[in-house]
């Protein structure tokens, strides 16, 4: 642990010097916010993706998850996280302007869904392409069920410019910045994000509550409390969403994805694509002449895989994700632990990106020696932990297979990135990033400061469900966008975009040559080069 701490300081000595320290105001992120349509009463839409709002298939900046009523909207790499938040409000305002008297669902978990059924999968058009995205969504219906699908939340993209890697691969390696050694690089970012990453359901973990529909004929071990008319709890919970009622889904317990370079990794990923599954052979085939699943394996596709972190490479048209890793190597990495913020009308705070940014460098900074299959299990305990009671001032975890006070460990975890904090803030001139870190460092010192702790405080304190919060603050943030002003983009550039993402669809419809069947035999056997 001493020579890990010696080495700390030492890079975090290099990531000050000026050459290297100017290069940190190239960051850039991205955000993916998930949101349900809902109507007024709270219970989900059934309308379908409404056509002012584009084509789901081929919009840049607004499209459909799982389901027709779960929109997503994604905002482009940005330096400035205000006008990554000015563009991400003005997507929202746009939404909500077209979709009627219906809101958006505010929190992670789902709203009252008295039936899977009424959760419509999405539909992205007649093409090929189109028809698969489709396919592969009543796929994960059939091996999860469509609740889980439901289920929200807001993904963190972050990069760090070439001009960066160039100098820390340099200073730190001694080598020059090709593709091998920037995928190395982020994936040490990944390995320690992993080690780490139980901070952000603690600091962020938004959904201590869920709607009693969520787990009707489910079977759970979880100690649930109730409140209100069907709600339920668990005292210390952080984030459900992430717990073995949502994401983590223990179907995929037994994947041990390999995170110490990145040819292991593609490689732990084909193997799952490719792997037939004595649990999905069932939905193999065709019911009434219409597919089941894209196929039987264990994984349909890569995204089926449910990561906290995913490295990323922007694909090519039908480019399968680990052909474009392969081909040209980690561009960003994609956090996908964050729950959506109730308290924030666009589900993340300004506060997130500073922090996230501090914590993000601190996991590339910090050395990160590759994983054993006992510390890849050591940190998915870790993340359960804190998921399931991440609150309980006495909880414990697992260091390098010693047990240690959650809040112990945190301090030195704070500790560090006070240092690359440090380095931010005199970079760039600004107080935020140390902000930032003392803001959640509060968080540590004063549980009920979290966003899961104000979530139940609010509920307990007027025997309310958790839907009646989610309707009271759908309804406010509907308001409150309506009366904000357009920053980055307008509804005339929006909904001109919305018209060409429809004619790109159609675009891309025409130009089909071979049947549905062929299609899919050619994605899956077909190698980029």
């Amino acid at each position: 642990m001493q020579t890990i701490e010696k080495d700390f300081a030492e890079r975090v000595a290099l990531l000050a010097e000026k050459d290297l320290a100017s290069t940190l105001t190239g960051i850039c992120h991205g955000i993916e916010r998930e949101a349900l349509r809902i109507q007024p009463n709270g219970k989900l839409a059934q309308t379908p993706h409404n056509e002012r709002l584009g084509a789901a298939l081929t919009h840049d900046y607004i499209t459909t998850d799982f389901s027709e009523s779960l929109l997503e909207f994604i905002t482009p790499p940005e330096q400035d996280a205000d006008k990554t938040m000015g563009q991400l409000r003005d997507v929202h305002k746009f939404a909500l302007a077209n979709i009627g008297d219906e809101c958006l669902w505010p929190m992670s978990m789902p709203c009252y869904i008295d039936d899977q059924n009424e959760i419509p999968i999405a539909q992205f058009g007649s093409s090929n392409v189109g028809k698969m995205k489709s396919l592969y969504r009543e796929g994960l219906k059939n091996r999860y069920g469509s609740m889980m699908q439901a289920i929200a939340g807001v993904h963190f993209n972050f990069s760090l410019p070439d001009r960066f890697w160039d100098l820390w691969i340099n200073k730190t390696q001694g080598s020059e910045n090709n593709k091998e050694t920037k995928s190395a690089a982020y994936f040490a970012l990944i390995r320690n994000y992993r080690r780490f990453c139980w901070l952000i359901p603690y600091l962020y973990g938004a959904s201590p509550a869920i709607c009693s529909s969520f787990v009707k004929g489910k079977n759970t071990t979880l100690p649930f409390k109730t409140i209100g008319k069907g709600s339920l709890y668990l005292p210390y919970a952080t984030s459900l969403r992430m717990s073995d009622l949502g994401y983590t889904n223990s179907a995929q317990s037994g994947l041990m994805t390999c995170y110490n370079q990145v040819d292991t990794y593609i490689e732990s990923l084909r193997k799952a694509i490719s792997t037939p599954s004595d649990v999905f052979e069932k939905f193999a085939g065709k019911k009434d002449g219409l597919y089941q699943q894209l196929n039987s394996n264990v994984l349909q596709i890569e995204n089926e895989l449910y990561s906290p972190i995913r490295p990323k490479q922007p694909t090519k048209p039908l480019e399968k994700p680990t052909d474009a890793l392969q081909a040209r190597g980690v561009e960003y990495i994609e956090v996908r632990a964050l729950d959506v913020n109730p308290f924030s009308d666009i589900g993340i705070e300004r506060n997130q990106f500073f922090f996230l940014d501090v914590f993000l460098v601190y996991c590339v900074v910090m050395p990160s020696p590759n994983m054993t299959t006992d510390s890849y299990r050591e940190t998915e305990m870790n993340l359960r932990a804190v998921v399931d009671h991440g609150r309980d001032p006495s909880l414990m975890l697992t260091q390098d297979e010693k047990t240690i006070a959650m809040t112990q460990w945190a301090a030195t975890v704070f500790d560090g990135m006070r240092q690359v904090a440090k380095v931010l803030d005199s970079n760039l001139e600004v107080p935020e990033y140390s902000l930032a870190v003392e803001h959640e460092w509060q968080k540590i010192l004063e549980p009920q400061k979290t966003p899961s702790a104000k979530v139940l405080a609010n509920l307990l304190a007027n025997n309310k469900d958790n839907g009646a919060l989610g309707v009271e603050l759908a309804s406010r943030y509907k308001a409150r966008l309506h009366d904000t002003d357009y920053q980055f983009f307008d509804a005339d550039m929006l909904s001109k975009h919305a018209m060409s993402s429809l004619e790109e669809q159609r675009r891309i419809e025409e130009s089909d040559t071979v049947g549905f069947d062929q299609f899919l035999s050619d994605y899956f056997t077909y190698q980029f080069k």
